[in-house]
């Protein structure tokens, strides 16, 4: 379980105080605060609507990662049109009003509010893939991700050593059947990010002003197991990458 960590990697310590590495941990962070964060008490009674294990149904469940301007919007569309599926967002539209709250808050805070986002589409993903396949912009991976970029200063190198346990997918969560992550050159990422003239979340604002936050973020996805990602290039025209995904879904995932 992500809480327990390596031994001999003391440099997945702060991750690991950051992220909660449970469901039970979680909640526990936000009932410490939700006296002083009204929105907390919401998002503690949302989970506790949520059956413990979440199992999925027997379509398949694919996850989209990737830094903003990589193309997850445009693809994720394709793809559910294409397979006729369901697509679903972390956070989930029943939480993602109270981003700006915890976007303020100190790191272990934010954290437990997009973990918790995570259990919630977890619930939300066992219904639907009992129904059709289910399309997913970011989940768990992404909520790890920046975890561990922001906990760790400077270069790729200092991050948590590759197979350390910061890596790896929570026992009690939900698991999907493929994870894509979308890459483009990071001058095309820019490039997309300026034609698309949206305002800047903290953590965009840092990607585009820091290369080795950007990196960091990166080199995390790929360190992610069980699942890993698999990655894509979304540079090509939406018909190639999309062409890519189907291919990779195709493989991976039994209809």
């Amino acid at each position: 379980m992500l809480g327990r960590c390596a031994p001999g990697s003391p440099r997945s310590r702060p991750v690991v105080r950051a992220l909660p590495p449970s469901a039970s941990a979680l909640r526990q962070r936000l009932r410490q605060c939700a006296e002083r964060i009204p929105e907390a008490e919401a998002v503690l009674d949302l989970l506790d609507k949520c059956p413990e294990h979440q199992k999925k149904g027997g379509f398949p469940v694919i996850v989209f990662e990737g830094l903003d301007a990589t193309g997850k919007t445009t693809v994720t569309q394709a793809v559910k049109d294409t397979l006729n599926g369901v697509l679903l967002r972390s956070p989930p539209p029943c939480i993602s009003q109270w981003r700006t709250v915890f976007d303020d808050e100190p790191t272990p805070i934010k954290r437990a509010f997009y973990a918790a986002g995570n259990y919630i589409l977890a619930s939300e993903i066992a219904k639907a893939s009992t129904q059709a396949p289910v399309i997913i912009d970011r989940y768990w991976h992404s909520t790890a991700a920046y975890t561990i970029a922001t906990e760790t200063s400077g270069k790729v190198q200092d991050l948590p050593p590759a197979q350390d346990e910061v890596y790896q997918w929570p026992e009690d969560l939900l698991k999907p059947d493929l994870v894509l992550l979308l890459t483009v050159d990071p001058e095309e990422r820019v490039r997309r990010l300026q034609h698309r003239g949206l305002e800047k979340t903290k953590e965009e604002a840092e990607l585009e002003a820091n290369s080795l936050f950007r990196q960091r973020v990166e080199e995390s996805y790929r360190r992610m197991v069980n699942p890993a990602c698999q990655e894509v290039d979304a540079s090509p025209s939406k018909e190639e990458v999309l062409k890519t995904v189907l291919q990779l879904i195709k493989k991976h995932c039994a209809f």
